[in-house]
């Protein structure tokens, strides 16, 4: 079996698309897409089990997939693993900038160090990836690339390390697509909010008793799914979303429009999408 895409097939032929963390989760979804659509994938993280596992199951399909393993945190391993990537593949198309974390502290208990790892991991690491990627390949080739942000927009209690990375990767694509659009290079973002994926078994207490409840919280009435992300992320990266750049898709279930004052009627008519063949739900949520 492949992934069932919306997309046309041979939508990425011939392209090289870079999908870091993505050896889990919505990155591991998205590698899996971007190949069945005809891209060369290569998948970065830290853990080379992971990326190996990932890339065995893309080439069962039928599809290609390379594997590097570095810290986008360290300035010297991005810059050397780039140049690789670049040296093999002879130019990057694509970037999905999706690696990060995070865990649950009230603002009062963070640690200076515990802020400053969340936002190096999901602020610091997507700039200088993106960084090299265009001085490297896309400010001579063109090109995408799609930032990964969050439901941050009326605040995260109790994630307020990662709440303000995510709020600066949004600034940062902005800021990114109108500097580099004169080499040809779009820079557009996803901001994913509840969405069951294997990330939400790593929360243990308080946090992960109310994951279960989340949606009731939803107008939709449910969490998204991996493949919902992943065909957002899919669309930017094309050429259909040649003359979007600048901008994020919000991919929430309309959670942030909820008003306290208004109850929200439950609903289960809302229809999810899940081209993911190997999808697994999360343990919390009953997998």
């Amino acid at each position: 079996m492949s992934y069932r895409s919306v997309f046309a097939p041979g939508l990425f032929q011939g392209q090289t698309v870079l999908v870091t963390g993505g050896g889990s989760g919505i990155g591991r979804c998205t590698a899996h897409e971007l190949a069945a659509l005809g891209a060369h994938v290569v998948i970065a993280g830290r853990k080379i089990e992971k990326l190996e596992a990932v890339k065995a199951e893309i080439e069962a399909a039928g599809h290609t997939c390379e594997t590097h393993t570095f810290d986008i945190r360290e300035e010297a391993q991005v810059k050397e693993s780039i140049a690789r990537i670049v040296a093999r593949n002879g130019r990057i198309d694509g970037l999905f900038n999706n690696a990060g974390g995070q865990f649950p502290s009230p603002a009062a208990q963070l640690s200076a160090k515990g802020f400053d790892v969340v936002v190096r991991n999901n602020l610091t690491g997507g700039f200088l990836v993106s960084r090299e990627v265009y001085t490297q390949s896309m400010q001579q080739h063109g090109g995408s690339i799609v930032n990964m942000t969050a439901d941050y927009r009326n605040g995260f209690p109790n994630m307020v390390h990662t709440g303000a990375a995510r709020a600066g990767m949004a600034n940062l694509t902005m800021t990114l697509a109108y500097e580099w659009a004169v080499s040809g290079v779009r820079v557009n973002s996803v901001a994913p909010g509840w969405i069951a994926s294997s990330g939400m078994d790593t929360y243990t207490g308080e946090f992960k008793e109310q994951i279960p409840k989340l949606k009731g919280y939803c107008p939709l009435g449910r969490l998204g799914t991996e493949s919902e992300v992943s065909a957002a992320v899919c669309f930017l990266l094309s050429k259909a979303a040649a003359y979007i750049t600048g901008t994020e898709i919000r991919i929430d279930g309309g959670v942030p429009l909820a008003n306290r004052s208004v109850d929200l009627p439950a609903t289960d008519r809302s229809q999810s999408f899940n081209g993911f063949h190997l999808a697994v739900t999360p343990k919390v949520l009953g997998g």
